[in-house]
């Protein structure tokens, strides 16, 4: 019976010993009970009254494998301290034929058993509860007088032998500057600034950011305002800031969030990062400007030309939303094609079964030892039986077994997609909506490795096994640019095969006329030279 061991304590205050532990009498129970444990699952410091435990969800779907029968806990309170979690995970696996067991608990499958599972899940959440409640409550009697309730010391303040806030001499000062420099019209960036030259840290000794800052400035702990939950006691703490000096730094920040540049629209550019320039092989990077009629306009910019000039290269900007419009289509049109993506479909399974080298050497000596075992059954079957005979037969099975494990492990670890889960994955990109911005940007970082811009063509790369390698310049002119490019048929795409190049399926394809119909939109009145490389990707792989 193969068996899976899942582990869990539930907060910082205990240690890793207890996740030793946990796991090393699962094991023992395991090995008494003929159990092979071909997998292990760990939450550190999350609490069973909640599923959202991530190494607990994992398990639960990779029952869905059928790879293993039992889930082996310490006690069942590791599992769930909330019944209505227990009774609906154990249904989940229970459909998988998958049943949990408790290493210390021994609990029957009678009625009786069944009876004593529940009594003790019920406990179990009894104790959570009620230990929440004294926990509750003890912070509830610290806020009553104004005692640390955990978390991080604010700036300026450190907590004496009685949990009361006190002044750091330390760092007290540095919190009165930053609030009076501010209130005297000076912008927190340079504050950051000064104080990281000046090598000071905050209060978890990391070195100053602007959100730090904004913590700090509506602190009303500084006016001696003792908060926790419902909480509130005025004065119960220490005072750094006067009241004037806090209010004064609280209407300068009412007055900058709303300022305009607060409300400019953040634009997202989608081929930021795998958009270059044709002439000089720069990034192309993301330019904004406003017309005279007070409209924003969004482009894309040579990084050269937009660092230094027309002298060094003089591509033109190119307008933002026609161009993500164009690239989208056409990945949707040369990729997302039904016999390209059975070709893709085909290739990942084969992909698949490349990348994981260890899992075809496992069954490959599972197999052997299979035979061998099968050659002595025969031999004994023909009245062949000798000492050494039984113990070369059961050194064999010995090593059979793990074997077995062993695979069981690698396939949970990583597990292979069938031919139709991976036509289903694609099938859900052909449905999505073209026009929506999030169903682009998951085309464009899919599918696009690189996309080069000309004064005349536009040339994309498509991923495929080098997917994460981008293509460069160099490669991209000497596989299109020095090549002859087929003429245009009846104004359709006549496609010629280019010479390959690492791992990319190369063609072209040129266009007699901007291609509006095609693309939607035309980019300058310019003829374009649309080239692709149908993709073999390896993106989810």
């Amino acid at each position: 019976m193969n068996a899976v061991i899942y582990a869990r304590y539930s907060s910082d205050n205990q240690r890793e010993e207890s996740i030793e532990g946990q796991l090393r009498e699962c094991k023992e129970y395991a090995e008494r009970s003929g159990m092979n444990v071909v997998a292990t699952y760990i939450d550190r410091a999350l609490s069973a009254k909640t599923d959202d435990r991530p190494q607990f969800q994992q398990m639960i779907r990779d029952s869905n494998t059928h790879k293993f029968e039992v889930v082996l806990v310490w006690k069942l309170d590791r599992f769930s301290r909330n019944r209505y979690d227990s009774a609906n995970y154990k249904r989940k696996l229970a459909q998988n034929h998958v049943r949990v067991v408790s290493a210390t608990e021994p609990i029957s499958n009678t009625p009786e058993g069944i009876m004593l599972e529940s009594l003790l899940e019920g406990m179990a959440e009894y104790y959570s509860g009620e230990l929440s409640e004294k926990v509750s409550r003890g912070h509830k009697e610290n806020a009553l007088k104004a005692k640390f309730n955990g978390g991080t010391i604010p700036l300026g303040y450190r907590i004496d032998e009685n949990q009361h806030y006190q002044i750091d001499p330390a760092t007290a000062p540095l919190v009165l500057e930053t609030f009076e420099r501010y209130a005297d019209g000076e912008c927190v960036r340079k504050i950051v600034e000064s104080f990281n030259a000046r090598g000071l840290r905050t209060s978890r000794g990391a070195p100053f950011s602007i959100n730090s800052f904004q913590a700090i400035l509506k602190n009303r702990r500084y006016l001696g305002e003792y908060r926790y939950k419902d909480t509130v006691i005025p004065d119960a703490i220490p005072a750094i800031i006067t009241p004037e000096v806090f209010e004064k730094v609280q209407r300068r920040c009412e007055q900058n969030k709303k300022a305009p540049a607060h409300t400019k629209t953040d634009v997202n550019y989608m081929l930021t990062t795998k958009l270059f320039c044709g002439k000089c092989g720069a990034m192309m990077a993301g330019e904004s400007g406003k017309s005279h009629t007070g409209a924003w306009h969004y482009y894309y910019k040579c990084g050269n030309h937009k660092r230094h000039g027309r002298s060094v290269c003089d591509l033109k900007a190119v307008r933002k939303e026609p161009l993500e419009r164009f690239v989208v289509k056409v990945a949707i049109e040369k990729v997302l094609k039904t016999d390209t993506l059975e070709l893709l479909a085909q290739k990942l399974l084969e992909y698949q079964n490349k990348e994981n080298t260890r899992l075809p050497v496992l069954q490959a000596g599972l197999k052997d030892i299979s035979k061998r075992i099968n050659n002595i059954v025969s031999a004994i079957e023909q009245g062949i039986f000798t000492p050494a005979t039984k113990q070369r037969l059961d050194e064999l099975e010995e090593q059979r077994k793990e074997l077995e494990a062993s695979i069981l492990q690698e396939q949970i670890a990583k597990p292979l997609l069938t031919r139709e889960q991976i036509l289903f994955w694609f099938e859900r990109f052909r449905q999505g909506d073209p026009s929506d911005p999030a169903y682009q940007q998951k085309i464009i970082d899919c599918f696009v490795n690189s996309f080069y811009i000309f004064d005349d063509r536009l040339i994309i790369n498509f991923n495929y096994r080098d997917g994460d390698k981008l293509v460069s310049l160099q490669e991209v002119k000497s596989s299109f640019l020095g090549g002859n490019r087929s003429p245009h048929r009846n104004g359709l795409c006549a496609i010629q095969k280019a010479p390959l190049r690492r791992g990319f399926s190369h063609a072209s394809a040129s266009f007699p006329h901007p291609p509006t119909k095609f693309c939607g939109a035309s980019f300058r009145g310019v003829q374009w030279h649309l080239c692709f490389s149908v993709c073999m990707v390896s993106f989810f792989i």
